[in-house]
């Protein structure tokens, strides 16, 4: 039995569910989560985190162009990473959706190349007609948020993508502004209150200056919400 920390804990759970330990590690807490009821709580807390990101994708079968567009934006986000075994990801992935483990498996990839703290919130932007996932949402503290895409949106020259916000108890969506495709965006909440878990996240199509009534006027092309998961 270890002496480790709460924290500890729940920091080796996460590594071990996302599949970044070595091997050597992952066997250890393997033995361990047979013995040890607080590890195996924390396991199981951080696969239910992760699992709630796939709840908006309805079970279809993607696309050939969809799992290119995955394959194309996993290999740029791993090039200077080191070699991670994503097979060590499919106990937790095992039955979920086809969109749904396509969403995962782009954010797993962030998540597990990224240099700056862990994220306390995630969302996942898919396309409400097909539900690919088309940009990343994290979040390191409550305050400002990252906007990452997946891939290269086409716009018309005459039009914008806009960025809104809404959780639950606001009148309305808040818009965070205009957005250029293919680049990530780092917004700050200064002026909003703190984030919240279900907070919902879209981007509409508006003209080329934005909406002019400060609510979204056009169609929907990524919508997703916010998932706690620290």
């Amino acid at each position: 039995m270890t002496t480790e920390s709460a924290q500890e804990r729940d920091e080796l759970a996460g590594e071990y569910v996302l599949g970044t330990l070595s091997a050597e590690q992952r066997i250890e807490v393997q033995k361990r989560l047979a013995q040890e009821p607080q590890l195996r709580a924390a396991v199981d807390a951080w696969e239910r985190r992760l699992l709630e990101l796939t709840d908006f994708a309805a079970p279809q079968q993607p696309s050939t162009q969809l799992w290119q567009r995955i394959e194309r934006s996993v290999e740029r986000l791993t090039q200077k990473a080191p070699a991670t075994s994503w097979w060590n990801l499919l106990p937790l992935w095992r039955g979920l959706s086809a969109a749904g483990l396509a969403a995962t498996l782009v954010l797993g990839s962030i998540l597990l190349t990224q240099t700056t703290p862990k994220p306390n919130y995630l969302v996942v932007l898919v396309a409400p007609q097909d539900k690919a996932p088309g940009w990343v949402i994290q979040a390191s503290n409550a305050r400002e948020i990252q906007l990452i895409p997946l891939g290269v949106v086409e716009v018309p020259a005459d039009k914008a993508l806009e960025f809104w916000t809404k959780a639950d108890g606001w009148q309305g969506p808040v818009s965070l502004g205009l957005v250029k495709p293919g680049q990530a965006l780092s917004v700050p909440l200064d002026k909003l209150p703190p984030l919240q878990p279900n907070q919902l996240f879209e981007l509409t199509l508006e003209g080329a200056n934005g909406s002019p009534i400060g609510k979204p006027t056009g169609p929907i092309q990524a919508i997703g919400r916010a998932v706690k998961v620290m």
